[in-house]
């Protein structure tokens, strides 16, 4: 018999934005499995280097294995080389790691999506790795997760071309807020996390309020 934590997915609402002095990344803090809220304070947006990050969608345990190899491989590498490894180096990897995780036989299936973002000594990147292990380069913005349909409606309306960081975290909430509001398996929380030129910050980590106080 299959265990329920096994099993359990992100449901997830991720954003990936490209401002002009550097890269938002979003999220909720749901996790589910099937109809139940399997964690309330799930962290979805992961630092691979102090200078890149990724949100995950999917599959909890695949997802949560492959950051891990991600971040495993890319401070072997640096050791090895001695140098800085670039963004798109980064997504490669772990674009290689995705399609050979999907394609492995597996009573679970193995899904998992990620938005990368990240900095590098040639500037500022957003990359798509979808589930299939495709890689897109993301100029403006990109979602993931089942609330990634209200998402998108919020970014197709608001989104402007070089927009401040300041005025990337303000979309990244309406985003995630515009998902929680009617994507069941998005909710409880979202987290918010800049890459600029001093790395990988937190921006900002917000609780919702869903308990019926008398």
């Amino acid at each position: 018999m299959i265990a329920m934590e096994e099993v359990m997915k992100t449901g997830t609402t991720t954003v990936g934005l490209v401002c002009k002095d550097g890269i938002v990344l979003a999220a909720d803090k749901r996790a589910t499995a099937g109809y139940l809220i399997a964690q309330k304070d799930a962290e979805k947006i992961h630092q691979i280097t102090e200078n890149i990050a990724v949100t995950i969608a999917g599959t909890v345990s695949d997802a949560q294995l492959l950051v891990r190899l991600t971040q495993a491989e890319l401070r072997l590498k640096r050791f090895r080389t001695g140098q800085d490894i670039t963004v798109k180096e980064a997504a490669n990897l772990t674009a290689r790691m995705i399609y050979a995780n999907i394609r492995k036989f597996s009573v679970i299936p193995g899904i998992a999506h990620f938005l990368m973002g990240g900095k590098d000594s040639s500037g500022f990147y957003l990359y798509d790795l979808y589930a299939d292990g495709s890689i897109s380069d993301v100029k403006k913005f990109v979602s993931s997760g089942s609330g990634s349909v209200m998402a998108y409606g919020v970014l197709e309306t608001l989104f402007k071309e070089d927009m401040s960081l300041e005025e990337g975290i303000a979309l990244g909430v309406k985003c995630i807020n515009a998902a929680v509001q009617r994507d069941i398996a998005s909710g409880e929380g979202l987290d918010i996390v800049t890459i600029t030129k001093d790395g990988v910050k937190k921006a900002l980590s917000k609780e919702f309020k869903t308990k019926i106080e008398l």
